[in-house]
């Protein structure tokens, strides 16, 4: 037995309490192994796959409800008194119920002449890091994998996000600004699922083709960037995006990701 996770081949290694455990598949059918975790073992952390797992060569992630514990539009409505509204378009966005681009431009257009102190104030007193997200990130850079922040929100909270966490590269969306307030606009193009799987390809591209590579994320908008990783790990996700993915984690924090690519918390970094 392993120390922390479960994986699975088609097997999959499972999580339970620090310890990793593997369980086969017979008929190698990693459809009917996932139905029979979740119906007599749920909830789990696992992850299914045909081989060992090895050490990614690219990390990316998703922010909201993924790096971080919220989601920032929604943080950020509430100064203007908007955080029900925009909340319920943001869920409905991330399950996958509305387009993206459509979502996020009517969300943005609504914080239309909110000062940028909103943001930081957003920022210092409700944005906070899930539990065992930098240990994963300086983890995986110590041992040699490249880490890249994609998200569908704004560079005002991914950057700093990301020299809080020690991601190498961020990928966002960036809010238009007037005189201290917010337009109710963006600028450039927009980072959408497709953006993030692009930004995956090109990392993997860039380290060298056919490197091995590992994607976290929550929501719809993250299923190509998980389907197109070796390792795509759904973070206590939406349903669509859980089913996508060929990894989850429904009940650890997220050094379950190190625990499932088998690496002993002894070269933790913590």
């Amino acid at each position: 037995m392993e120390q922390a996770g479960v994986r699975i081949a088609s097997a999959a290694m499972l999580d339970f309490c620090g310890q990793t455990m593997q369980i086969a598949s017979p008929d190698d059918d990693a459809a009917a192994l996932r139905a029979g975790l979740d119906a007599h073992l749920a909830p789990t952390d696992g992850l299914v796959c045909t081989e060992e797992p090895i050490l990614p060569r690219v990390f990316i992630s998703d922010m909201d409800s993924t790096m971080i514990g919220q989601e920032c539009i929604d943080e950020l409505a509430d100064f203007a008194g908007l955080k029900d509204r925009i909340a319920a378009i943001t869920e409905r966005a991330m399950l996958g119920e509305l387009d993206f681009e459509q979502a996020l431009r009517e969300r943005v257009g609504l914080l239309a002449g909110l000062s940028t102190d909103a943001i930081d104030e957003c920022l210092a007193t409700r944005i906070r890091p899930m539990p065992g997200a930098k240990v994963l990130v300086d983890t995986l850079k110590k041992l040699g994998c490249r880490t890249v922040l994609v998200t569908g929100g704004f560079h005002h909270f991914a950057d700093p996000v990301a020299a809080q966490l020690g991601f190498e590269h961020v990928v966002g969306n960036r809010l238009e600004v007037a005189d201290g307030r917010l337009t109710g606009g963006l600028v450039g193009a927009i980072v959408d699922s497709s953006v993030k799987k692009a930004t995956l390809l090109a990392e993997i591209a860039a380290v060298g083709e056919g490197a091995t590579s590992l994607a976290t994320g929550d929501g719809a908008n993250d299923i190509p960037m998980l389907e197109a990783a070796t390792y795509g790990i759904a973070y206590h996700a939406k349903p669509k995006a859980r089913a996508a993915a060929n990894g989850w984690i429904d009940r650890g924090d997220l050094t379950s990701v190190l625990r499932l690519l088998g690496i002993p918390e002894k070269d933790w970094v913590r």
